[in-house]
């Protein structure tokens, strides 16, 4: 007997640490508490109504058993029609305010009956709907008298997995991929529903299987089955599959001599390859490229340009409705090149020569996914050139899945930006949304933070910035504060004790990063080979951070001003003229495009080596109090994943240190000034923080 309680104990114990892992996102639908909230529900739900049985629909109807029976523990019964009050409706109905993938939420009479309505033009829109509807319960909204109308702005919106075929994710901190390619397709695991069903939740229709660095196996036979396989889980969700296209595959696995663009074998080798892949995924996205950037293989291998190249996969596709995400991610390590200004250099001059289904995909600043950039000046300089942006979700400069660093302020930071290409207001969301040309097209993408981690994301906070993703692909509009706020009460709890302090720091973890790593617009000065942990002395072959601080005996920052680089001339008039003058210059932004004297007088009162160093200390302060915060929420959400923030926070405040005193010490050798009085100099030297190899960790 005590042999079979304690084997229900363990049990329910290895349960109840499944169900508080993290597995279930923000898709957690915890039981209500609240009685009067309860009641409050349980009078306006008593039927289900589904009008059609799709497979969107049968999708639509399941996750609402599943939530609602989480949190009323309830199992509605199904109606074919309305025949009493408190009926829930989901079903498709002709309107014509709403799109193909919008939804209307309704409080409304049918039949004489009260009900609630989630309608669309389509099942997916209603899915979106249903998912949506859900989110009022889980962050405990009155569901009376709704009318809710909702559509997105951006019609593709993409996650960008860099997986590998051999399992392993190029920037992924959660683990391996979570595509099985050795089972697929006859093995589909449970977590490819869920992925789908996560990735509704929030409106996300599109993920790109591999890696952009592609393997041109990923076109085979053997593969596109595989892929197929993927589709048919996701299709349900509304999701389509995209794939990475590797500019050589005509002669990896073609055969061909040539991968020219214009070479006539080529253009039949790529609409033979289309055309079979339509024959396996029938709604097939298209394809993602990276080309001629950090080795990868494109058509200026042949003296062709990036429109060529585009042109020739675009009309492979057209046929299909399939689409082409150009990256605009390119350069080359030339000494004395101005890193920033290369993309639009090599791509402004090719604006009106992309097809119609071509999108270009820069990425949100003209670097490579740094913890602060300007917005990319590609944004408004191409008019006649349907853009996509792209942003990292992952957080390859960003601490990996150890720092706690909530994204959506950074994504919010660029969308808002003005470019003022048709004037003041013409944000580059404005741009992205295609509403300043009226493009056909529109598009977003996220390099994906997803792997095998159980919490799927590696940090539990980090689940945040896919979710934050999502819900800015669907509508920018949106604030940061608003997404946090629900991404909380939906994963963690309804506790006001535990929201507001956890929602402050959120809401403050991406500028207090930026200071304890690059502040006041210092860039790329990481490690060179790792990404990870300070290296402003770093030096690798084709690589040197100095380029990036430019620090010497006189200042620090790099000119980027018409005095200098001239990068500023890339922007339109009224964004050079304010990054231009170094009075109204961001200071976020002021060692991005200028070097500065280290006694020049700051808005603060302080010497620009000052402020520097006050920057750095201040961030590390902050992680501080973000630790001392998070341990008084003990009790207050379930033990495992407190126990495991509380690890990851107390790590990222050693490197956060490691930052700090490491960069302080190493520009102190140029700028010859004392830490400022009051702060506490580092307690070992610079060759200490310089020997400290990747994956070891510094001491505070």
């Amino acid at each position: 007997m005590k042999k079979y309680l304690f084997s229900l104990f363990f049990i329910f114990f290895c349960f109840s640490c499944y169900a508080e892992s993290g597995y279930d996102l923000w898709l957690r639908y915890k039981f209500i508490e609240s009685p009067i909230i309860k009641q409050r529900y349980l009078s306006e739900l008593k039927h289900l109504v589904v009008i059609n049985n799709s497979a969107t629909l049968k999708a639509a109807y399941q996750e609402l058993n599943i939530g609602i029976h989480g949190m009323l523990g309830l199992n509605l019964e199904r109606e074919s029609s309305v025949t009493k009050d408190g009926s829930l409706v989901i079903g498709t109905e002709s309107t014509t305010d709403v799109g193909t993938e919008g939804y209307k939420i309704t409080s409304m009479r049918i039949h004489s009956k009260n009900c609630i309505r989630i309608s669309g033009n389509t099942d997916i829109g209603v899915l979106y709907g249903v998912y949506h509807f859900l989110r009022l319960m889980q962050t405990q909204q009155d569901i009376r008298n709704l009318k809710l109308r909702e559509q997105p702005k951006i019609k593709l919106r993409v996650l960008n997995h860099w997986d590998n075929l051999n399992g392993t994710i190029e920037r992924g901190y959660a683990g391996y991929t979570i595509w099985d390619w050795q089972r697929l397709p006859g093995y589909l695991d449970r977590r490819y529903t869920d992925y789908a069903r996560a990735n509704a939740s929030i409106g996300i229709n599109g993920t790109v299987l591999n890696n952009v660095n592609a393997s041109a196996k990923s076109l085979t036979r053997e593969y596109l089955i595989k892929a197929a396989a993927l589709a048919n889980v996701f299709r349900p969700y509304g999701i389509k599959v995209y794939l990475t296209a590797r500019f050589s595959a005509p002669m990896e696995i073609g055969g061909l001599k040539t991968a020219d663009p214009l070479d006539s074998a080529v253009i039949k080798w790529w609409r033979d390859k289309a055309d079979e892949i339509y024959r396996y995924i029938p709604d097939f996205g298209g394809f993602l490229v990276k080309a001629n950037s950090e080795g990868q293989p494109g058509p200026q291998d042949y003296k062709r340009t990036h429109a060529d190249g585009a042109n020739l996969l675009a009309d492979a596709l057209a046929t299909h409705g399939g689409v082409v995400m150009w990256r605009a991610f390119v350069y080359e390590n030339i000494k004395g090149e101005d890193r920033s200004k290369q993309a639009y250099t090599e791509f402004k001059k090719l604006d009106g020569m992309f097809k119609k289904n071509v999108l270009l995909q820069p990425k949100n600043g003209p670097i490579d996914f740094q913890p602060r950039e300007p917005f990319h000046p590609l944004f408004g300089a191409m008019p006649k050139t349907q853009l996509m942006i792209e942003f990292q979700i992952t957080q390859e400069y960003l601490g990996f899945a150890t720092h706690l660093v909530y994204l959506a302020p950074l994504f919010k930071e660029t969308l808002t930006s003005d470019t003022y290409a048709a004037g003041k207001g013409t944000t580059v969301a404005k741009i992205v949304e295609g509403i300043q040309e009226q493009h056909q097209l529109s598009g977003i993408a996220g390099v994906a933070n997803i792997g095998s981690d159980l919490n799927w994301t590696g940090h539990p906070f980090a689940q945040a910035n896919w979710y934050a993703f999502g819900r800015l692909a669907w509508n920018s509009d949106q604030s940061s504060a608003s997404i946090a706020d629900d991404w909380i009460k939906m994963t963690f709890t309804q506790d006001r004790s535990f929201i507001v302090p956890t929602l402050q720091y959120m809401l403050n973890s991406r500028q207090n990063t930026v200071k304890y790593m690059m502040p006041l617009g210092l860039n790329h000065i990481m490690n060179l080979g790792t990404h990870y942990g300070p290296g402003p002395w770093d030096k690798i072959p084709g690589w040197n951070a100095h380029d990036y601080h430019q620090a010497d005996a006189i200042g620090i920052g790099v000119d980027r001003t018409s005095r200098g680089s001239n990068a500023v001339s890339q922007y339109f008039p009224p964004v050079t003229r304010m990054f231009n003058d170094l009075r109204t210059c961001p200071p976020d932004f002021l060692l991005w495009f200028h070097h500065v004297p280290w006694d020049y007088k700051m808005a603060s009162g302080r010497i620009l080596w000052d402020e520097l160093v006050h920057e750095y200390y201040s961030g590390v302060d902050d992680v501080q109090k973000m630790r001392r915060t998070w341990d008084q929420q003990s009790g207050k959400i379930d033990q495992e994943r407190f126990e495991q923030v509380k690890q990851l926070l107390a790590e990222q405040g050693r490197e956060a240190a490691w930052w700090r005193n490491g960069s302080v010490l190493y520009f102190q050798g140029f700028s010859k000034r004392a830490i400022p009085s009051g702060l506490k100099p580092p307690s070992k030297t610079l060759k200490y923080y310089k020997s400290i190899p990747f994956p070891d960790r510094a001491e505070e």
